[in-house]
């Protein structure tokens, strides 16, 4: 039996909704982690038992990652939280920015991207993280600054046919690469624009939002930056703007189809100093040309009267056929998809500010 699968975490605590193959009408569970951030989420379905993840923030004990092997019937914690920094840094985790697994040959494999701007490595499902050092140890970090959401790793995308190679995103930092398994990083940021330095196109330091990719076409990568959608065709060597046809160039996610690697969605917004849908209207936009030119996605999605935006990890598509899209707004809404993004219907409402969603098809 086919069931999918969403995780919805929010500023209040994480719920999950559960539908059939048809994606039409879904389920909601009871609030887990109620009172508590969730930042981050991941479904892993590389082994024989799916596994969620949950990054968990509590004001009282601070950042834990959670699991659970019954899709969210129980929780384990992990021991120590799972990701502390080494008492050397002399910096403490602040919040779980980002958990994604490995290469799909190394199944026990999974990353989490912190604040502040560090990328830590599992061996064991996610139950404990050491930290990728070379990457902390960079001459570039005590550069990095923070964006309006903090100075944090956000992105991480192992390169699924090398397992020397990754790309990782951080605001504000922009991206950076490393070709040897981690030993040393360099930033691959050319042709991305940060209008807010003297010199407006610098090796790093752009606020970059998000970056996707697929795994059937490792060399190409999607940006949404601060201001600005871009693409690369040559591994993150050069970006060049694919913004065209968009209402804005302003965001924060961008998500390719899982069954597609030419199609991407985005999620604009009016600029940096409001925030807001174009004309109060929440419309996903998608491109089936790599970006060449957008489609404007909007059936059954409200007509207008909509002010909440959608941050960089609230908006996700799983891996069924069709496509699943969905998104979560900061108004506490939940939209999904069904027919790759052609009609929306609603999840659920009045949620808190919703951070980080996750959906998969599963069984």
């Amino acid at each position: 039996m086919t069931d999918s699968l969403i995780m919805v975490g929010t500023r209040k605590g994480l719920w999950i909704g559960r539908s059939d193959g048809s994606r039409q009408e879904w389920t909601l569970s009871e609030p887990h982690f109620l009172m508590n951030e969730v930042a981050s989420c991941f479904i892993d379905t590389r082994g024989d038992t799916p596994r969620l993840l949950a990054g968990v923030l509590s004001f009282h004990v601070g950042p834990q990652v959670y699991w659970s092997d019954d899709l969210g019937e129980t929780w384990q914690d992990t021991a120590g939280g799972a990701i502390r920094f080494p008492e050397d840094t002399g910096s403490a985790l602040e919040r779980i920015w980002q958990l994604t697994g490995g290469a799909a040959d190394e199944p026990d494999v999974v990353y989490a991207g912190t604040q502040p701007s560090a990328l830590f490595r599992s061996e064991d499902r996610g139950q404990t993280f050491d930290m990728v050092r070379p990457l902390w140890d960079h001459p570039h970090r005590e550069q990095w600054g923070a964006g309006f959401g903090g100075q944090a790793i956000h992105t991480i995308l192992p390169h699924q046919g090398d397992r020397n190679r990754m790309t990782v995103a951080m605001s504000t930092g922009g991206v950076y690469q490393t070709e040897d398994g981690g030993g040393s990083w360099h930033p691959s940021n050319k042709g991305v624009k940060a209008y807010f330095f003297p010199d407006p196109w610098p090796e790093f330091g752009q606020c970059v939002h998000k970056v996707a990719g697929h795994p059937e076409t490792p060399d190409t990568f999607y940006l949404q930056n601060h201001h600005g959608v871009y693409r690369s065709d040559d591994g993150g060597a050069q970006w060049d703007s694919i913004a065209e046809g968009l209402p804005s160039d302003f965001g924060f996610p961008i998500v390719v189809d899982p069954n597609d690697p030419d199609t991407v969605y985005v999620f604009p917004l009016v600029a940096d100093g409001e925030r807001i849908p174009p004309g109060g209207k929440p419309r996903v936009w998608r491109s089936r040309d790599r970006g060449a030119s957008w489609t404007e996605l909007s059936n059954g999605l409200p007509a207008d009267g909509f002010y909440a935006a959608v941050v960089r990890d609230a908006m996700c598509a799983d891996n069924g056929d069709p496509t699943g899209v969905y998104f979560g707004s900061r108004d506490g809404s939940v939209y999904a998809s069904g027919d790759a993004g052609d009609s929306w219907s609603l999840v659920a409402d009045h949620l808190p500010d919703v951070l980080s969603v996750r959906a998969a098809v599963i069984g």
